[in-house]
């Protein structure tokens, strides 16, 4: 049974167990995954890939009705789901497990597709189009971003970072992480200062630099570094990066030393932790120690005083902070 996005409102969750999210606009498919499904869900979440569902269907098929037994709820979710995975979606459906919601997310799915078929068919099942964004969709994410954080911008920057998402509210919200990273010590932001970040896309992801900071793999940070030209105002948004996902690093350890449970720690953490960055987490996680990413936190702010004394040396500087631990 097909639902349109501006008609979940009318749809009772609570009703159904199988769910099917298609279309380019995956951002917008996390949204909703968080906002009707998810959120403040206490059961377990597991997440497979359909690589991962192809190769051990027999095996999975097995732990998810033998997890049934131990945990009251679960909410099954998997990535990249094609027809391929039309056997396993018939033997699953098929034995009815309680307390169980499955949410399929996929690509473009052509008409003649037969999982779309099964989905818009079968009313016990629901199918969610999901359509690339337009200005309409994307201009109250912006305004609604800088007004809780109390940035300033003009109507051709806000025009400017639409243009740049080029349709997807997931490359938009990467771009609104640049500038808050960036806005922590100036909220009034210029048009040429966010077109700078901005195209910091035209250089490897930031988030992976960082990320592969927080992980300690000393061997990619120097190749990343070295592979790229990044500007003084560059360097600023990796320390402000590395500052705002250490913090929230910090805050993760914290809680897992007294949990003794990431997973359950990661899959409570807010804002989510999208199901590509668990891994990382993870190694983040047994590569640091409170007491050490603490004190790493305040030496950030030295590093930023450095470089804005000595702007010249900016790239010197960070990659020597980032190459020494």
């Amino acid at each position: 049974m097909i639902f349109k996005n501006f008609e979940l409102n009318k749809l009772n969750f609570n009703n159904y167990s199988y769910y099917l999210l298609y279309g380019k606009n995956e951002g917008f498919q996390n949204e909703i995954i968080e906002k009707y499904i998810t959120k403040d869900f206490e059961g377990e979440i597991i997440k497979y890939d359909e690589n991962e569902i192809l190769s051990n269907e027999e095996s999975i098929i097995e732990e998810v009705l033998n997890q049934s037994l131990f945990s009251d709820r679960k909410i099954l979710i998997i990535s990249r789901t094609t027809d391929k995975s039309l056997k396993f979606i018939k033997k699953l459906t098929e034995k009815k497990v309680n307390d169980l919601i499955i949410i399929y997310k996929s690509g473009l799915l052509e008409k003649k597709s037969k999982l779309r078929c099964l989905f818009e068919k079968d009313k016990s099942l629901i199918i969610i189009p999901f359509y690339e964004d337009d200005l309409k969709s994307l201009l109250p994410i912006v305004n609604d971003f800088m007004t809780k954080n109390e940035i300033k911008i003009s109507r051709e920057t806000v025009n400017l970072l639409i243009e740049r998402a080029s349709g997807s509210r997931e490359s938009l919200r990467k771009e609104l992480e640049k500038i808050y990273n960036y806005s922590i010590t100036n909220k009034n932001l210029k048009f040429e200062t966010v077109k700078k970040l901005s195209n910091l896309a035209e250089n490897i992801d930031l988030n992976e630099l960082v990320d592969q900071y927080l992980i300690k793999n000393t061997k990619h940070v120097t190749r990343i570094l070295s592979e790229n030209n990044y500007s003084n105002d560059d360097c600023m948004l990796i320390l402000r990066t590395i500052l705002m996902k250490s913090k929230r690093l910090l805050g993760i350890i914290e809680r897992n030393n007294e949990e003794k449970n990431i997973d359950n720690v990661i899959m409570s953490t807010r804002p989510p932790i999208f199901w590509k960055e668990k891994e990382n987490i993870k190694k983040q996680v047994n590569n640091w120690n409170f007491k050490e990413l603490r004190n790493k936190i305040y030496q950030i702010s030295e590093v930023e005083t450095l470089i804005k004394t000595n702007t010249r040396n900016s790239l010197n500087i960070v990659s020597d902070f980032m190459q020494n631990y």
